[in-house]
C-alpha cells in the first residue's frame, strides 16, 4: 500500500465479507457467518469503468477472496482491461485447484502473516491458521506466482519483525509489507489500545531500515508510514498539492487512489470504511463512471480540502516524524 497520489492508481475490490477466519484485527469485520456479496455483473462493469478512468491495478481482498465463487471471472476481466492484478489471502485455502487458476490470472499474491506461529494463530483466532498456511507455501512456490507477506504491526509485536523477515526470505517471498494496526472494524472492538504509538512507529522505521540493509535486494520491505519531511516536500503524494484547474477533464485515477469498492457496493476513497460523506455512492444505484462524474461535481472539492487540512496538520513542526496517513485522514474525515 502506498500513499494517495498519481503514482499509484489502485482499485481495491472487496467482493464479499465471507471469510473462513474471524481475525481479531479485521478492518471489515469479516467472518464465516457474513454473507455480504456483490453481484458479478456489477463488478465486471466496474472493472471496465475503472480501466477507462485510468486505474492500472485491480486488488482483490475481502473477506477471503477465494471464497467468492466468481473471483476468476473478475481476474480475467481485469487482465483483459490491461490491469495488474493482486489478491490478498490468509493463505489457508491456496490448494492446487486455486493455484492453477491464479497462476494464469494474478500478478501478485499477498499472504497475511501475523508474527511467530503462536502470535499468528492468536490474531487469526485459529489454532490451525499458521500450520495450514505454511503447508500451502510449497504449492505457491511451485506455481511460480510472485508472492509476498503482509504483517500487521501492533504496539506489542515489533520484536517479531526480525523473525517475520527471515521467514519471508526462507519461503521465497519477494515482498514484505508492514501495515500498522488501525482500530477499525473488529480491531476497534477487540484490540483497543494496541495500535503502535508515536515512539513505536519510530522504532519500527529504524528496524525496517536495518532489516532492508541486511537483506538487500533479496526482499523488498515496505512500511506503511510516511516520513513527515519527505511528505512536506511532496504534497502530491497525498493530494495536498494544487488541484487540477478543471477537474472534470481529468480521469478519476488522477485525483483519487486507492479507490475502494466495499462488499455492500459502497465506493469510498483511500481505505475500507472511509467516512460516508466522502463516498462516491453505491454500485447498486449507478455505474462507477456515472458515480465518478457526480462525485467530481459534488464532493471532490471537500475531499481535496480534507487532504490539504490533514497534510498541514501532519507536516507541522513538532508533530511525530512518521505518520500512518490513512489513519490520520480517516480519523479527520470521521470526526472533523
Amino acid at each position: 500500500m502506498k500513499p494517495t497520489g498519481n503514482a499509484s492508481r489502485i482499485l481495491q475490490i472487496h467482493p464479499s465479507r465471507r471469510c473462513n477466519l474471524q481475525c481479531l484485527h479485521c478492518y471489515s469485520s469479516s467472518s464465516p457467518e457474513e454473507r455480504d456479496e456483490l453481484s458479478i455483473a456489477l463488478l465486471l462493469q466496474a472493472l471496465t469503468d475503472a480501466s477507462e478512468e485510468g486505474y492500472t491495478v485491480a486488488s482483490f481482498s475481502g473477506g477471503e477472496p477465494l471464497l467468492y465463487q466468481p473471483l476468476y471471472e473478475l481476474l480475467e476481466r481485469a487482465r483483459s482491461c490491461g490491469l495488474v492484478t493482486t489478491v490478498t489471502s490468509n493463505g489457508m485455502l491456496l490448494n492446487e485447484r486455486h493455484l492453477e487458476r491464479l497462476r494464469h490470472t494474478v500478478d501478485l499474491l499477498a499472504i497475511s502473516l501475523d508474527g511467530v506461529p503462536a502470535s499468528h494463530n492468536r490474531m487469526r483466532a485459529s489454532a490451525q491458521a499458521f500450520d495450514t498456511m505454511v503447508a500451502r507455501l510449497e504449492g505457491v512456490r511451485k506455481s511460480g506466482i510472485p508472492f509476498g507477506f503482509i504483517f500487521t504491526l501492533t504496539q506489542y509485536n515489533l520484536n517479531e519483525l526480525d523473525w517475520v523477515a527471515n521467514f519471508a526470505l526462507e519461503q521465497g517471498a519477494k515482498l514484505l509489507q508492514i501495515h500498522p494496526l488501525e482500530e477499525i472494524g473488529r480491531g476497534k472492538q477487540l484490540l483497543s489500545g494496541a495500535r503502535p504509538d508515536k515512539l513505536e512507529s519510530v522504532y519500527a522505521y529504524l528496524e525496517v531500515s536495518r532489516l532492508q540493509a541486511a537483506v538487500g535486494n533479496q526482499l523488498y520491505i515496505h512500511l506503511d508510514l510516511v516520513n513527515r519531511e519527505n511528505l512536506r516536500l511532496n504534497p502530491s503524494q497525498v493530494l495536498a498539492d494544487k488541484p487540477p484547474v478543471d477537474k472534470m477533464r481529468h480521469l478519476l485515477a488522477d485525483i483519487v487512489s486507492p479507490l475502494i469498492i466495499e462488499a455492500d457496493g459502497t465506493i469510498v476513497p483511500l481505505e475500507h470504511g472511509f467516512a460516508r460523506k466522502y463516498a462516491l455512492g453505491n454500485l447498486q444505484e449507478a455505474a462507477l463512471h456515472d458515480l465518478a462524474i457526480r462525485w467530481c461535481r459534488e464532493r471532490y472539492q471537500s475531499f481535496r480540502d480534507l487532504c490539504q487540512q490533514v497534510f498541514e496538520d501532519v507536516t507541522a513542526s513538532g508533530n511525530p516524524p512518521f505518520t500512518n496517513w490513512y489513519e490520520a485522514i480517516s480519523h479527520q474525515a470521521e470526526n472533523g
